[in-house]
């Protein structure tokens, strides 16, 4: 079992939180920053109980860190973020699709781990398999080539090499072209059969037990029994439907957001 820190929590039962996919950015500044006020808000009252927070990626709609120059904007976010480490709340990022170009600012500036790749962690005597989603399961050959192409260390340094008000610009262009292209498809459920995580879940659990899958990145919230004793728990997003996840030693529970 991990080590839960010992947070003042007044008196109430400590707990674990997980959310994923505000894709803070778009479709404007405008309605992003509501979103993010929304965010910040939920922060703000969840630090009474919380002992850690699950970030799973996509959190901004495009994200790339130069040297010395990071994306302008998120400050309110940013600045809570701080707040909540700074007082001792463990805050854990996984780098999704649209933000894996997200390198060492947040771990220096904010002390929050970031991830790249699933993790295996035991929690409350569950074990939990987590992880953004992006590129698991079969198939989806086109976008894992892309992927691969990304996390390219040369062509990481080729695109840093642009300056950052043009390379902000290309990298929300081609963000918003991709969104607009899948349009309401994410929101889709597609059956269980051709839902790609829960066929990855279910293989995963043949070879190996989990109590829980928790992922991002579909935009649905989802909570799918995989077996009699495990659970797959999509956290859905921070644009429509504004949900998340919240674990205590009671159980782990999918709750949505009131604004």
């Amino acid at each position: 079992m991990n080590n839960i820190p010992e947070i003042e929590t007044n008196g109430k039962a400590r707990k674990i939180y997980f959310a994923s996919d505000c894709h803070l950015g778009v479709p404007d500044a405008e309605s992003s920053l509501i979103r993010e006020k929304h965010f910040v808000k939920w922060l703000d009252e969840i630090k009474l109980d919380a002992t850690e927070i699950y970030l799973l990626g996509d959190i901004f709609d495009f994200w790339f860190e130069y040297k010395t120059v990071v994306p302008r904007g998120y400050v309110r976010l940013l600045g809570k973020l701080a707040e909540l480490t700074d007082s001792g709340i463990i805050i854990h990022y996984f780098t999704g699709n649209h933000d894996m170009w997200m390198f060492d600012y947040l771990t220096k500036e904010l002390n929050i781990e970031v991830f790249r790749k699933p993790i295996v962690k035991e929690i409350f005597g569950k074990t939990f398999y987590i992880a953004h989603g992006d590129g698991l399961g079969a198939a989806d050959y086109g976008y894992k080539f892309i992927k691969a192409i990304f996390a390219n260390k040369i062509c990481q340094w080729l695109f840093a090499r642009l300056h950052p008000n043009f390379g902000m610009w290309l990298g929300l262009y081609f963000s918003k072209s991709s969104r607009v292209a899948n349009g309401d498809t994410d929101e889709v459920f597609l059956g269980e059969e051709k839902e790609r995580l829960i066929q990855y879940c279910k293989k995963k659990s043949e070879e190996e037990h989990f109590d829980y899958f928790i992922f991002g990145h579909r935009h649905l919230p989802l909570d799918i029994k995989i077996s009699e004793t495990s659970r797959y728990i999509n956290l859905g997003e921070w644009v429509k439907s504004f949900s998340y996840a919240e674990l205590s030693e009671t159980g782990l529970e999918l709750k949505f957001y009131k604004k």
